[in-house]
């Protein structure tokens, strides 16, 4: 069996839909028996140009099962990856095509090559005032499109598949929820030394809260700086991780001394950074997932996330949820984990069964299942 992947963010974005496509691919790595009979399983990872040598470290390349193909085209970029990327599919006897990041390639039908997309949100739909009108045009066409026309849609979560069915009409039956797990670098537990020595390393010194993510006015943490304040822990800080924006500017300029916000913070620091906090808090309104949560709780810390969207699904009972937009919710649930120990170890302990559900082993299954029907 030859599957073929849409593999461009795999190889070029450090975030996000990158993260969700390395996660993939590396799930699907040689057959576990499991799967059943499958023959010989081969993965090719299209992209639009030849990847740097720094962007290939998290591929394992003595594995001979993964070929990486850019085009055989003079034409290379979006027309490519858009249309002219069935002749190649062709070419290569490609028997499914898996578009990891909400599209397929347009007129694949024709090609007789199976496809698959993966649709991560559908928040363009439900908050149109959050994007640009140009963004929202090009996202709606392609998002459409492949939904559509793939012969099965995996939806990252129960609410983007309910959302799925609601904007597209898209039938329940064709919508499979296969969830993701954050990369394995948050699954073990770091050195002794690692988490003094990145406490030096961002000037923390007392114990804090932490909020990773891109800096939005979706991702709340306006409310969050708000909740923090009325706790009035003058022995905590509150630390927000993400890159920089208007929006987190902001913050920064109208928040009090304890809270801190860190811009470019490299990954290989963030296991090392969340399993030194107390408490980590996603207070984000609307999300397709919220692997945010997922890392927290491979580190070994409780949450407190937003009700209203999918973050139910993410954290499980290893979370307490509070209404986004209500700073006084918000500001309790804090506290509570905060202050109850029996709580916070009653949280983790459940947020470490609650994850099982999300290995790269259990995805790869339900995976190849899809692809075994197809």
């Amino acid at each position: 069996m030859r599957i073929g992947f849409d593999s461009k963010r795999a190889f070029n974005n450090h975030t996000g839909l990158g993260n969700y496509s390395r996660f993939i691919i590396e799930a699907l790595k040689p057959p576990n028996p499991r799967w059943g009979s499958l023959g010989d399983i081969e993965y090719l990872l299209y992209t639009t140009k030849s990847p740097k040598p720094q962007d290939l470290t998290w591929l394992n390349s003595s594995n001979q099962r993964y070929a990486i193909k850019t085009p055989t085209s003079g034409v290379r970029g979006a027309l490519w990856r858009s249309w002219l990327i069935n002749n190649d599919l062709k070419k290569d006897n490609v028997d499914i095509f898996h578009g990891l990041s909400n599209e397929i390639p347009f007129g694949i039908r024709k090609s007789r090559v199976k496809s698959v997309v993966t649709i991560h949100d559908l928040i363009f739909v439900r908050y149109p005032e959050l994007y640009p009108a140009i963004d929202r045009f090009f996202y709606q066409q392609k998002f459409r499109y492949a939904c559509e026309n793939a012969d099965a849609v995996v939806a990252v979560s129960q609410q983007t598949k309910e959302d799925i069915m609601e904007f597209y009409k898209i039938p329940a039956e064709r919508i499979r929820v296969i969830y993701q797990d954050c990369q394995s670098s948050f699954h073990q537990k770091v050195d002794n030394q690692s988490i003094p020595t990145i406490k030096i390393k961002y000037s923390l010194n007392k114990p804090y809260i932490i909020c990773v993510s891109s800096f939005s006015e979706r991702k709340n943490q306006k409310r969050l700086v708000e909740a923090f304040q009325q706790l009035g822990l003058k022995d905590y800080e509150l630390v927000l991780v993400g890159g920089k924006s208007k929006y987190a500017e902001e913050i920064a300029q109208n928040s009090p001394q304890n809270t801190r916000v860190l811009y470019g913070v490299p990954s290989a620091d963030l296991p090392a950074l969340y399993q030194g906090a107390s408490l980590c808090v996603y207070p984000s309104f609307f999300e397709g997932f919220g692997i945010p949560i997922v890392e927290a709780l491979h580190s070994g810390i409780p949450v407190v996330a937003a009700t209203g969207s999918c973050l139910e699904e993410a954290g499980g009972e290893g979370a307490l949820y509070a209404n986004p937009l209500d700073v006084n919710d918000l500001s309790d649930k804090m506290r509570q984990v905060l202050t109850n120990g029996s709580l916070r170890n009653d949280l983790v302990l459940k947020g470490k069964e609650h994850i099982k559900q999300f290995s790269a082993e259990n995805i790869a299954g339900q995976l190849i299942q899809l692809y075994r029907e197809l």
